[in-house]
């Protein structure tokens, strides 16, 4: 009984510190955001005993106009998540279930697309871009965000489907569903945790994209993430406001995280069928 109460104690404290070091830089950000020039550069840091103050989150919407820029990089990642689950998902269970010559090529291939560095498509795409006249437009950003959202879907999707037993859909077909309605009233059910944990990375690697948006994008277009990178100028850098976009583009990630959490911890785990 000692050891299993001792186990247990060890297993807390490991999970309390994991839990302290992973939110220590959070709540370092969020202070940050909320503190003067002067109490943020204090020695020894003010953790609590500051007096609190808005004037960075000011600065933010209303010199940067920020919130325009935070609704292009919405509007252009729930657009390439969107796509990407269309495409990605019927594509991906075609790998999982179909067989055809040149398989294990293609699916190599798509997974290039994901491991190849981002800044070897840079140049590519900026000529081409120019060219189409896609340079600083939203749909722009949304294909070339789809060459790394769209394999990772592929990939992720792919296995998850593998592990979902033929039994199932073979029973299905037997009570005479046919293949598109096994797919969409049956698999999809079942694929749910994984389709939201897909859909969330999907949707994360789009906010979080830095290097197109920037190359890419002038003004109209231009998303968030780019955006904070305007305050380190040659006078000096805004630690206050980079601090309070950054707590502001955590915001709709940590929303949609905890509002699929049941989903996305299944589909962490592996799906919802092991076969």
């Amino acid at each position: 009984m000692k050891r299993n109460k001792i186990k247990k104690l060890g297993i807390y404290v490991a999970l309390i510190l994991c839990l302290i070091i992973v939110l220590t830089p959070v709540y370092w950000i969020a202070t940050t955001s909320i503190k003067t020039e002067r109490d943020a550069f204090a020695t020894p840091p003010k953790w609590v005993n500051f007096h609190p103050i808005f004037d960075n989150y000011k600065s933010l919407f209303i010199e940067a106009e920020f919130f325009r820029f935070f609704l292009n990089s919405f509007i252009v990642s729930m657009g390439t998540m969107c796509i990407s689950l269309i495409c990605g998902i019927p594509t991906a269970y075609a790998f999982s279930r179909l067989r055809f010559r040149g398989k294990t090529g293609l699916f190599f291939w798509v997974l290039f697309t994901r491991i190849a560095p981002p800044m070897g498509f840079v140049l590519p795409f900026f000529l081409i871009y120019r060219n189409l006249h896609l340079l600083d437009t939203k749909i722009g950003l949304i294909v070339v965000y789809l060459t790394f959202n769209l394999s990772l879907v592929i990939w992720m999707m792919t296995t998850f489907f593998r592990d979902i037993p033929r039994d199932i859909e073979e029973a299905a077909m037997i009570d005479g569903a046919s293949t598109l309605q096994v797919f969409t009233r049956v698999v999809l059910p079942l694929s749910v945790p994984s389709l939201t944990t897909v859909a969330i990375f999907s949707f994360l690697f789009s906010w979080n994209e830095f290097l197109y948006a920037l190359i890419l994008t002038r003004n109209t277009a231009k998303t968030a993430p780019v955006v904070i990178t305007s305050f380190l100028t040659r006078v000096g850098i805004g630690w206050g406001q980079i601090s309070a976009g950054m707590v502001i583009l955590i915001i709709p990630v940590i929303g949609f995280s905890f509002i699929t959490r049941k989903y996305l911890v299944r589909g962490l785990l592996g799906g919802a069928i092991k076969g």
